[in-house]
Parts: structure tokens; C-alpha cells; sequence
């Protein structure tokens, strides 16, 4: 166990803090701040997920704690000194939603960072004080009457956000969707079929104290409740025996289902998570060229091919707009193309905030442009799946539709390569057609959209 830092503190509440504040008043971004503190810190294993739910769950649920806040401070929560705010954010998150955390304990050390933080004492009595009324009142809180404000600032959403999802999904959807956005995001490990089986990924886990069990959703998924370790120190992780990807993400492969010895381009591949996944399908034999504009990208890519023992994956640090046009056409494409992520709010706790209508419109020409330019590197009967993480109708079935119009490709039914997945009676329907949207939650997973398309002869 770390000691404190400063007397009073705990070093969780003092680390925590330190990361809400520059995500809140910097502009940090909470995953990779949250990354490198914990990295670099020499907390237990326990220690650094109670720092992360403090974290994530204060930022997150912002809009939530900021109205609680406001009905029992005399000067809105914008105005208060930018160090008492957060921490105020802090305790309430504590105070109303985070399990087994004494009172006396979180207000305690709220008043001690106050004091550390402002040298008001001044201000150290407004945090008490408000605090130990919160603590009394909390149970009478009321919220707001109009049902968008209610949606907005009961799951902490920006208003526009659940407007969209109310118009597109409706009120009963839109509940479920935002309670998911809001869960910590589910750890799941995608099983490396070329070096081993699922069960026995899950015995090399185990012996590393690994409490997981096998996906419902996946053939190859391997859900972890909880690691005694960092996952970048567990063998089977070095050993190159599993990939971290959601089960939502995990159907690009089967349904382009590619073949070994075929040629392959991945468009937009990242990292490397679905670019890893169809080496997989087509046991490291063939050809996938994997195309991205982010160095950083590539050579994660290139280290996670290393890793898990896929050489069949040559890395391309270009933009696909300006591909040449004598490129050998490939049987198969994979366009997973940049979107607004609003499948995927639950992954990063400060993301529902950085994000607006604007940002949005400007990818519907980029998704247009990737599209058009997938079909033209394709082989006639060749095989083209779309593949966003939101499920915004206009970066989804809107672009496909238009590009149907042009008469070069027709959706190609997949429903039979995903038997292995629950699908109701209605996304089965849509699948058979050719496109598939998940919504978030729906299947304990993240929000995901699919087309797939056959070229012309």
C-alpha cells in the first residue's frame, strides 16, 4: 500500500484529482492521461482501478454532478475556484455513486485537498459544508422536468446527443443506450486462433490469476472481470496470444470472411485490431495491405503483427484519397472508415463532450470519398464491407444507399456468417440484407454498423 503523498490524502484521491483537473481545465485527454499517471505510478494493482473509476466516473457523469452541485451552492459550479470544482466533482461522485466509500472519509479528504489546493479557508468551509448537505439531502434531489433536459443530465449527456438518439431510436432505446454509455466499458481479449484455442487462452490466463470466462457473443472472445496484473505484463499477452477488442468489433472478419491466399487492402486499419483478426481468418497466408495517414498507427500496427505472429500484413503509411490508380485490384476490402464514435461513449469518459454537430458534417464527404475510392481498387465480384463504430444513419446507411445509386455494387447478405452470434428476429432481417447496426448495450456491446457489398462484373 502507497503511502499519501501529503498527510490526510490518500495518493488515490490526490492522483485522481490531479487527472480530473487537467482533463477539465487543460484539455487533457482522460485515457492517455490516465495511462501515462498509471504507468508511472507505483500503486497496486487495486489502488490504480479505484483511480481509474474515480477518474473516469467523475468525468463522465460531469453534467450529472454539476447539477447536484448547483442546487446547494450559493455561486454555480462554473465559478468556483477551478481546483474546488473538481474536487467537489470528485467527492459527490463518490458520495452518490461509487460503492463502499465512507462518507466521513471522502469529505475528509475534500476538505484536506481544498486546503492543499486553495489555501482558502474560506473555501475549505464551502466544501464542508456543501458536502455534509449533499450527504444529508440526497436522497431529495430533484431533477429536471423537461424529458431531454431529464435524459441529459441524469446520464450526463450533452443535449444534442440525446436528441439524436431520441429521434432516431426512440425514448425506450435511448434510456438503454445512455445507461451502457455510462457502465465502464467492458474488457474483452479476442483469442489469437493461430497460436492456440480460446480454452486454452483462458487456462494461460487463469494461471496468471486472470478471473475470465468465454464470450456468448464470439467464438473467439474471452471476457476478464478482473487482472491481478497490466495487461501488457501478462505472458499470454507477450506471447502474442490475444488482442483487446470489444465483441461488436470482432465481426468485421466473419462477415468479409476472407480466404487464405488472397489479396487483401484494409483502407483505414489503425492499430491493427481488425487487420490482425482477418490475418487470423485466412491463417497467415495471403497478402492484406494495410493503409493508415498516422505514423504512431503504423508502428503500433507493425508491433502488434510482431507480437502475435502475423507476417502476411505489409503496412502503408499513406492517404487512401491519393492512392495510385494502377494498384493491383484486391478480392477483398476492408473500409473501417473515421466516424463520430457514437457507438462507442462508454470508451473514453470525456469523449460525449468533445464532440458537436459540425465535426460530424465534416466526415460525411471524407466517408463518401473512402467509399468510392474502396470500390475502385475492388475485383469485380470482390467483396467491399463498410464498417463505422456509430450508429448515425447519415455516416451509415445514407452513404451506402448513395453509393448503390451509382450501380457498381449491390449489398451481399451476411446473416449465415454470423449464426454464431444471438441476433433477434429484426437485425437478423437487416443482416441477411446486407446491413447490420448494433446498438449500444443491445448485446452487452458497443454500438457498431456493417454493410457489405458485392462490385459488379
Amino acid at each position: 500500500m502507497v503511502k499519501p503523498s501529503n498527510a490526510g490524502v490518500s495518493p488515490v484521491r490526490e492522483i485522481a484529482l490531479k487527472l480530473i483537473y487537467d482533463v477539465n481545465e487543460k484539455g487533457a485527454y482522460a485515457n492517455l492521461a490516465l495511462d501515462k499517471a498509471l504507468s508511472a505510478s507505483d500503486l497496486s494493482i487495486s489502488e490504480k482501478r479505484k483511480v481509474s473509476e474515480i477518474v473516469n466516473g467523475s468525468i463522465r457523469m460531469t453534467k450529472r454532478l454539476d447539477w447536484v452541485l448547483n442546487l446547494f451552492l450559493k455561486q454555480e459550479v462554473g465559478k468556483q475556484h477551478p481546483w474546488v470544482r473538481n474536487i467537489l466533482r470528485m467527492a459527490v461522485y463518490q458520495l452518490l455513486m461509487m460503492d463502499k466509500v465512507a462518507d466521513y472519509a471522502c469529505v475528509n479528504e475534500a476538505v484536506q485537498l481544498t486546503r492543499l489546493k486553495s489555501r482558502q479557508e474560506v473555501l475549505v468551509r464551502v466544501v464542508n459544508g456543501v458536502l455534509r448537505s449533499i450527504i444529508r439531502k440526497k436522497k431529495e434531489i430533484e431533477w429536471p422536468e423537461d424529458p431531454i433536459e431529464y435524459l441529459a443530465t441524469y446520464y450526463s449527456h450533452p443535449e444534442w446527443i440525446v436528441e439524436l438518439f431520441l429521434d432516431l431510436y426512440g425514448a425506450s432505446q435511448v434510456e438503454n443506450i445512455l445507461k451502457y454509455n455510462n457502465r465502464p466499458a467492458p474488457l474483452v481479449f479476442r483469442n489469437n486462433e493461430l497460436l492456440g484455442s480460446r480454452g486454452e487462452l483462458i487456462r494461460a490466463l487463469e494461471a496468471e490469476e486472470t478471473v475470465c470466462s468465454p464470450s456468448i457473443n464470439t467464438p473467439w472472445g474471452v471476457n476478464v472481470t478482473r487482472l491481478n496484473n497490466s495487461i501488457a505484463n501478462l505472458s499470454s499477452y507477450q506471447q502474442g496470444r490475444f488482442y483487446v477488442q470489444n465483441d461488436a468489433s470482432m465481426l468485421a472478419a466473419p462477415i468479409l470472411n476472407p480466404q487464405s491466399g488472397e489479396r487483401v487492402y484494409d483502407l483505414c486499419a489503425g492499430v491493427g485490431g481488425k487487420t490482425t483478426h482477418l490475418a487470423e481468418y485466412m491463417k497467415n497466408e495471403g497478402n492484406i495491405w494495410a493503409y493508415d495517414i498516422f505514423g504512431p498507427k503504423i508502428d503500433m500496427l507493425q508491433h502488434n503483427c510482431r507480437r502475435m505472429g502475423i507476417t502476411i500484413v505489409q503496412p502503408r503509411l499513406q492517404s487512401v484519397l491519393e492512392l495510385e490508380p494502377d494498384l493491383p485490384l484486391a478480392r477483398r476490402i476492408l473500409l473501417d472508415a473515421p466516424c463520430s464514435g457514437l457507438g462507442v461513449l462508454n470508451r473514453r469518459a470525456d469523449a460525449r463532450f468533445r464532440k458537436d454537430l459540425k465535426d460530424m458534417g465534416q466526415l460525411f464527404g471524407l466517408q463518401s470519398g473512402l467509399l468510392r475510392k474502396a470500390v475502385d481498387l475492388l475485383e469485380p465480384e470482390g467483396l467491399l464491407l463498410y464498417s463505422t463504430c456509430t450508429i448515425n444513419p447519415p455516416e451509415n446507411q445514407e452513404q451506402i444507399l448513395s453509393l448503390l445509386e451509382e450501380g457498381k455494387v449491390v449489398l451481399e447478405g451476411f446473416a449465415d456468417s454470423l449464426s454464431f452470434w444471438g441476433l433477434d428476429a429484426e437485425d437478423r432481417e437487416q443482416a441477411a440484407q446486407g446491413l447490420l447496426t448494433l446498438l449500444p448495450g443491445k448485446y452487452y456491446t458497443d454500438g457498431m454498423f456493417y454493410a457489405l457489398m458485392r462490385r459488379k462484373n
